[in-house]
């Protein structure tokens, strides 16, 4: 995938000068930075529809993932040039400041260029900025949860959805909580998208507060499942589908279809060491009807009056 290096010791890969293409971003496991880029060409096709066009965030650990790391959301100088800005007004501002996001592969790789071990995507895209076409349940459990427990609640949430008519997708983040991603017609903006998705963490928490909670106070979580809705918020982010994670082991962020729930065994079932079944997860997509769905957020389901009640059977 890459050229020889030049005197410099730098590689091509996509068209970018990769730098230092044999520095370990992940050290422990042994991993490169130019294996983190030819991740990223292997999953492109996967994971550009996801993340091009998109307003982006960057958890980024220019030493490797066992030194100092940093989030950045706005352009700085020395960026590679397949990254590129838009202005925009800062929440409650009239001040802007210019947001980062990628057209292509060669974006990926100028990522791992720059040491981003993750990359987290607005809920909108460039063209339409203050409406979203995506929204994001993050389920994070307790530390003494069973996993179980959170599958569990990843399918009484996709009930709570389909009667409400919104058909939802799931996720292992690569780290311990599962994402409920539903893909939405960009007609609201920002603060009814927020307030509807709270209305739903809400309403879960409401009929089983044993389980769930709304409440982002971590006294609020202890033995309970924390259905975060604050992602779907402006400027706020979640971590891309097929995005690697700055999390022991070197994790991947994994679609998967709803039957693979029952046999997963945890929130990062797969790493960049593991080939195989990186092949397995290209080789079938579990989110093949993502772009197929067209659906607008009912608003007046729980906002109109309405109540949603969660389904308490387990599917998939």
């Amino acid at each position: 995938m890459a050229e020889a290096p030049d005197a410099g010791g730098a590689v091509q890969i996509a068209g970018v000068r990769l730098t230092s293409p044999d520095k370990l971003l992940y050290a422990e496991e042994g991993i490169t930075k130019r294996e983190v880029a030819e991740y990223y060409l292997r999953v492109q096709h996967r994971m550009m529809p996801y993340i091009e066009n998109r307003l982006i965030s960057l958890v980024r650990c220019p030493q490797g993932s066992e030194t100092a790391c940093f989030f950045q959301r706005h352009a700085s100088a020395g960026f590679p040039k397949q990254f590129h800005g838009l202005r925009i007004k800062e929440n409650n501002s009239d001040a802007e400041e210019e947001y980062l996001y990628i057209e292509d592969a060669a974006g990926l790789v100028a990522a791992a260029q720059i040491g981003a071990l993750e990359l987290h995507i607005w809920g909108s895209r460039i063209g339409d900025v203050e409406r979203p076409d995506r929204i994001v349940f993050d389920l994070d459990p307790d530390e003494g949860l069973r996993f179980a427990d959170l599958k569990k609640a990843a399918l009484e949430v996709r009930g709570m959805l389909e009667t409400i008519g919104l058909t939802s997708f799931v996720m292992a983040t690569g780290g311990k909580g599962l994402h409920i991603v539903c893909p939405i017609e960009p007609k609201h903006e920002w603060p009814d998208v927020k307030a509807f998705t709270r209305a739903v963490a809400e309403t879960l928490a409401g009929h089983t507060p044993e389980r769930y909670t709304a409440n982002i106070r971590k006294a609020s979580r202890k033995g309970r499942i924390f259905v975060d809705y604050l992602r779907n918020d402006r400027t706020s982010t979640a971590i891309c589908p097929y995005s690697t994670r700055n999390k022991p082991g070197a994790t991947i962020a994994v679609p998967l279809a709803w039957e693979a729930l029952k046999s997963l065994k945890s929130a990062h079932p797969i790493t960049l060491r593991d080939g195989a079944a990186i092949d397995r997860l290209l080789a079938d997509d579990p989110w093949a009807d993502y772009a197929k769905v067209k659906q607008v957020l009912p608003l007046e389901a729980l906002l109109g009056g309405g109540e949603a009640k969660p389904r308490r059977k387990q599917r998939g």
